[in-house]
């Protein structure tokens, strides 16, 4: 009989014995790889959280208390315990259930999640505003170690020493993040997790205490209690204890009895306490422990082999593309640097690591750092190329102005994931670089349209710029576009001639607007930017009086886009097509398709236009 069958609530598992609750773990863990192997999604990080995830809702009492999940690429499990089971069928597909909490979707979802690092800080918030309302609940922060790198997780630490609320962060210490983690903190959490004395003695006592008849048992779970302070004579404090937090563990976070004892324990405790838990990535499917990066967030794949399924996309990578003209451009300078925020494999850089290990940077999910890293690089006479998504590049917004803009460093912003990205939903679509980056002075912003603009842009970033420039190109070029018209800085191209009126492109929506072209029966001039900033104005200033018309569609959002741009720049006035509204998550030809972004769209707007 299937236990997991019988879950429809986590009030379920109050029914279920710890035997059970293993073999619910063992259901849950094989439910997940057949499900995600059919839709793809976010696998490694999940398998890695089963037992946690069940001890976390077998010891508190969801919705009333707050569980509060960073990021939310481990929180499959929590789905599948709070009754939306049924909706791993079209798991991050259009109309379908998002990978990451929603309140929208869910009475569980306290906060939605989809960025790193910002857990403890809204926990803090959900625990000060229960005390101001006179409630009793408990809050539970759910962190990765990998977040910790994030300067807001330690924001939110000391805050919370200050404030001194009563209120749980779960350290889920698996030793990644999406790659492998950098820096002193892991190096930390790893002295802190393998401490073989504290280990030892642990062992030692427990073994003891268990088999000595009658008062064993009862002496174990009263000296348990005390435990952590044994702990904390072998290891010496914590950081976090110095910081106020009362820090129980390191604990095993596959076993659920251990799991269960410790939260029952940190609930009963007065002000911030820390559980320390370290797990496994990919636990309990091979193929994802001997490969957890692949497996963070992968496609469609066979279940038995482990193989990604191919599909029939012939689009190109981006992120390939790029990291393999860097790694040209290095070996011709050594002056050449690369900078990324804890994701050397999703911005292609791997190679680049293995290439220029002394010239390669990752400094953690810490944005902000690396661009004021960079812009320290830059004044000390290095050019540091800093490769970040573009929805995470969104938090060093003032790093961008104040350490690289207003010192005049030449640093290269290179924005993967610009424009919609799938599946990955409103957390991840990079819609708002234009507008964000566009507000400030002396910055470039570059838009390739096909793999081989990529590398001209870059290689002109990298050699012959001297200021702040940013790149911006999304997850996949749909097309590879061939042009007989190189790259030049400044200059937007004329890519197909028309008289009745002008459409202005960037990026991947110059295939949108060649498509549209060719279906409508007006005569359309498609004009590619390439250089949103500085706009070339001429152009299309010439473009619109021959035309009369003028349309921009843009992979970005409405205000203070490409459209706001050229409109500015020519006094022209301009039919924006663009974003007004979060999008949702699914294939990214839907999104198009119900974003009216598409070349269908397109002709009808051309259509409307002309015929007025």
């Amino acid at each position: 009989m299937s236990l997991l069958n019988g879950i429809k609530s986590p009030a379920d598992l109050k029914k279920l014995n710890n035997k059970n609750l293993n073999c619910l773990a063992s259901e849950i863990r094989e439910f997940l790889i057949n499900k995600v192997s059919l839709t793809g999604g976010h696998l490694a990080s999940n398998l890695g959280t089963v037992e946690l995830t069940i001890a976390l809702h077998k010891v508190f009492e969801s919705p009333k208390d707050k569980i509060i999940w960073d990021v939310g690429h481990q929180a499959y499990t929590h789905k599948i315990l709070t009754g939306i089971i049924d909706g791993f069928e079209a798991l991050r597909q259009y109309g379908g259930m998002s990978g990451c909490p929603r309140g929208a979707e869910s009475e569980y979802d306290a906060f939605d999640a989809g960025h790193a690092s910002n857990s403890i800080s809204a926990a803090l918030g959900f625990a000060c505003a229960r005390d101001i309302k006179g409630e009793e609940n408990s809050v539970i922060a759910v962190i990765g170690d990998g977040a910790m790198t994030g300067g807001l997780a330690f924001e939110g630490i000391n805050n919370a020493s200050r404030i001194k609320n009563n209120f749980i962060v779960v350290l889920n210490d698996n030793e990644m993040s999406i790659s492998k983690n950098v820096g002193g903190l892991s190096h930390y959490l790893n002295r802190m997790r393998t401490s073989p004395t504290y280990f030892k003695t642990k062992s030692s006592v427990s073994r003891t205490l268990k088999k000595t008849p009658i008062i064993g048992k009862p002496l174990y779970h009263v000296i348990s209690f005390f435990k952590d302070f044994a702990k904390m004579m072998i290891t010496k404090s914590t950081i976090f204890d110095e910081l106020g937090f009362k820090c129980v563990g390191p604990v095993d976070g596959h076993n659920i009895a251990d799991l269960i004892d410790v939260l029952e324990r940190a609930k009963t405790v007065k002000g911030p306490v820390m559980v320390h838990v370290y797990t496994k990535k990919g636990k309990g499917y091979t193929f994802a422990e001997s490969d957890p990066n692949k497996f963070h967030g992968i496609g469609k794949f066979d279940a038995d082999t482990g193989e990604c399924l191919k599909g029939n996309n012939n689009s190109v990578s981006p992120s390939k593309v790029f990291g393999n003209k860097l790694t040209q451009l290095a070996k011709a300078d050594k002056k050449v640097v690369a900078i990324t925020a804890a994701m050397p494999d999703g911005t292609g850089l791997s190679e680049f690591s293995k290439n220029f290990p002394d010239r390669f940077y990752d400094v953690g999910i810490a944005e902000g750092h690396a661009v004021t890293f960079a812009g320290g690089l830059a004044k000390g006479g290095a050019v540091p190329v800093v490769a970040i998504y573009s929805t995470f590049l969104q938090r060093a917004y003032d790093n961008i102005f104040h350490d690289v803009i207003l010192q005049k460093a030449h640093v290269v912003l290179a924005l993967d994931r610009a424009g919609l990205v799938g599946e990955d939903g409103e957390t991840h679509h990079g819609i708002f670089d234009i507008s964000y980056l566009s507000s400030l002075p002396e910055i470039s912003i570059l838009a390739p349209s096909s793999a081989s603009q990529l590398e001209e842009m870059l290689e002109y970033a990298v050699e012959k710029h001297h200021e702040a420039i940013a790149i911006r190109y999304p997850k996949i070029f749909f097309e590879d576009y061939i042009t007989d018209k190189p790259f030049e800085y400044g200059k937007a191209v004329v890519e197909k001639v028309g008289t009745d009126i002008t459409v202005v492109t960037e990026g991947n929506m110059l295939n949108v607007a060649l498509e549209a072209a060719e279906k409508s029966p007006y005569s359309v001039e498609v004009i590619d930017v390439r250089t949103i900033k500085p706009i070339d104005s001429e152009t299309i200033i010439n473009s619109y009086k021959k035309t009369g018309k003028i349309i921009t569609i843009e992979d970005n959002t409405i205000a203070g886009g490409l459209g706001t741009i050229v409109e500015n720049a020519t006094n022209l006035t301009v039919t924006k097509m663009g974003y007004d509204k979060l999008v949702s998550h699914g294939d990214l030809k839907t999104l198009y398709k119900e974003n009216g972004m598409d070349a269908d769209t397109l002709v009808a707007v051309i259509e409307r236009m002309c015929n007025n």
